[in-house]
């Protein structure tokens, strides 16, 4: 058992863009990071928990592993959750949730391994269990192993606490900033995305532009644990940003409320004055004065939303407009579907991995710079 200083933080991420969070994770300076799956692994303490949640647009979640043990029954398994220094973590007046997973162990009835831990909690260390706690313990009974991890984000990353309004099939914000940097976008080129929805990809370029810290307007589970300290977390907070002068970030959507949703949630997030969105189809898109730089787009995909056969016409159009008017951009554009990818007669590159959203198998194809 070690509850040290140091010990294993794990990165949550949609399973698939494994590789790209590895990136981030390294150009913001985190100690040894390791790809495994569905996430990555650094090894630090508290300070980078609170660093990684605040400052990390790829991840989904932050999970501190804050102990281990062997155990091989279940007298075994409450003997030393008893003993386990929870009170170094957890405060008595925070309720918490226990979910529990169990693989390859003689412990293998996850209900009744729950069971012991939570009476552990409330016995040995006057802990409140609560189904609808917000802090959640997870623990993990792989080959007789008892891992102890805190879910120390509370609600999901994507949800940056300046976004209220979404549209039908929304690209979540992690996963956004994640293919704008597949893309190579480095936060000084224009961006265009033609089928904006709520305006995720072009708020999200405009926040890295202006280095933004994607996690400064909300709250994290962390901020109720007995390790945690405000004082340094204020310090860690970033005050303004580098500001941005010109709009280099532009939306457009044929649904009204679409632009609406978009303008407000750029104003909310603080980069409305970068941003420039209008009302109108994706075939009347041009580009902006300046320099080329990279569209993005989320088009309907034809799984939730609609029928796929009336999509062919949407998808060829937009690629016609995008070779006829747009020489020179790069081109990113997710969706589950292949065949409507390759109706828009786009120059793709190879395809990458695919990657897990909302029960479906999506991809990011991507152009060379048009020609």
């Amino acid at each position: 058992m070690n509850t040290s200083d140091t010990f294993e933080i794990f990165l949550v991420c949609a399973p698939g863009v494994e590789s790209l969070l590895h990136q981030e994770v390294s150009e913001r300076g985190f100690a040894d990071p390791q790809i495994t799956g569905g996430g990555v692994t650094i090894m630090g303490g508290w300070p980078d928990v609170w660093r990684a949640n605040l400052e990390l647009r790829g991840a989904v979640r932050v999970l501190a592993r804050i102990g281990s043990f062997m155990a091989f029954h279940l007298a075994q398994l409450d003997k030393r959750s008893r003993k386990f220094p929870w009170g170094d973590v957890l405060r008595t007046d925070v309720p918490v949730k226990v979910q529990v997973t169990c693989k390859a162990s003689k412990i293998y009835h996850a209900k009744a391994a729950t069971q012991r831990i939570e009476t552990a909690l409330r016995e040995s260390h006057g802990i409140t269990i609560s189904p609808e706690a917000e802090m959640v313990v997870k623990v993990r009974i792989h080959d007789n192993q008892v891992t102890i991890s805190l879910d120390t984000s509370g609600e999901a990353l994507h949800k940056r606490g300046h976004k209220e309004a979404v549209g039908k099939a929304p690209m979540r914000e992690n996963l956004a900033a994640l293919f704008l940097r597949q893309c190579g976008y480095d936060g000084q080129e224009p961006v265009v995305d033609p089928m904006c929805g709520s305006g995720t990809f072009l708020i999200e370029a405009a926040e890295i532009a202006a280095g933004l810290q994607p996690g400064r307007s909300r709250r994290f589970a962390f901020e109720d644990l007995a390790s945690f300290d405000e004082v340094a977390w204020e310090a860690m907070k970033k005050g303004a940003s580098q500001g941005l002068s010109k709009k280099q970030f532009f939306g457009s959507d044929r649904d009204a409320g679409a632009i609406r949703m978009s303008t407000a949630n750029a104003e909310r997030a603080g980069v409305a004055q970068a941003c420039s969105f209008s009302c109108h189809g994706a075939g009347e898109i041009t580009p902006p004065e300046g320099p080329p730089g990279l569209v993005i787009v989320n088009p309907p995909y034809g799984a939730r939303i609609g029928n796929k056969k009336l999509l062919y016409p949407l998808y060829g159009t937009l690629g016609q407009t995008l070779l006829e008017r747009f020489k020179g951009w790069r081109v990113g554009l997710v969706t589950s579907e292949p065949p409507l990818a390759k109706a828009t007669g786009l120059p793709w590159k190879p395809l990458g991995p695919s990657v897990a959203h909302g029960g479906l198998k999506i991809w990011l194809w991507q152009t060379p710079p048009l020609r």
